[in-house]
């Protein structure tokens, strides 16, 4: 697989993780930063396997499973902003008791149906069918590199951020509404959007 290609996917995927969306809703209002984005990791490495074997592209092509895969991926970010709202957070150290964000960050991404699309959209486009690689291990090195550029670009955005709130203890209380709001918005904006659109 020619470098250029993958240098190219890199900074086309740093641009699109940049841009905030569920992923970043999810990473600030988290307790613990760790366990969020390995969940993330997790989801975009399971989207990357469905779109090098194939499945992907079915669903995508499916407007029944793409409905399905948006009113459950908006109704989980409605559940989750909810509850992210109405937690209590104490200070930031006593947040970190808080259980089950790998299993959030996984249902995030992978019920994420824009992040279907991306990378059924724009895999393809950086595979070479020409290459001495095939195009399925083409495709996991793309999505291999999605994965690695999510994993630290919300390593440092939630590092920065709780080192923020740490200095100034009221920047976490607001950080966890702002970010439980976006949730609910973001899903609810998924939900309009299929049933509109």
């Amino acid at each position: 697989m020619p470098v250029s290609a993958l240098a190219a996917f890199w900074l086309l995927s740093l641009l699109l993780i940049a841009v905030p969306g569920p992923d970043w809703a999810f990473v600030l209002g988290a307790p613990r930063v760790l366990p969020a984005v390995a969940g993330l990791a997790a989801g975009y490495s399971a989207l990357t396997i469905l779109v090098a074997a194939g499945v992907g592209a079915l669903v995508a092509r499916s407007s029944a499973a793409m409905t399905a895969l948006t009113v459950a991926g908006g109704a989980y970010l409605i559940w989750h902003g909810a509850r992210t709202l109405v937690r209590r957070p104490g200070p930031l150290e006593r947040a970190g008791a808080t259980t089950g964000l790998f299993r959030q960050g996984v249902a995030v991404s992978a019920l994420n149906p824009k992040g279907l699309l991306l990378f059924v959209a724009l895999l393809p486009q950086f595979s070479r069918p020409s290459s001495a690689w095939p195009v399925w291990l083409q495709l996991a090195a793309l999505g291999l590199t999605f994965v690695l550029t999510c994993v630290a670009f919300y390593l440092a955005l939630g590092s920065v951020s709780r080192a923020v709130a740490a200095a100034r203890p009221g920047v976490a209380a607001w950080t966890t509404r702002l970010a439980g709001a976006a949730m609910l918005g973001l899903g609810a904006a998924l939900l309009v959007q299929r049933f509109t659109g």
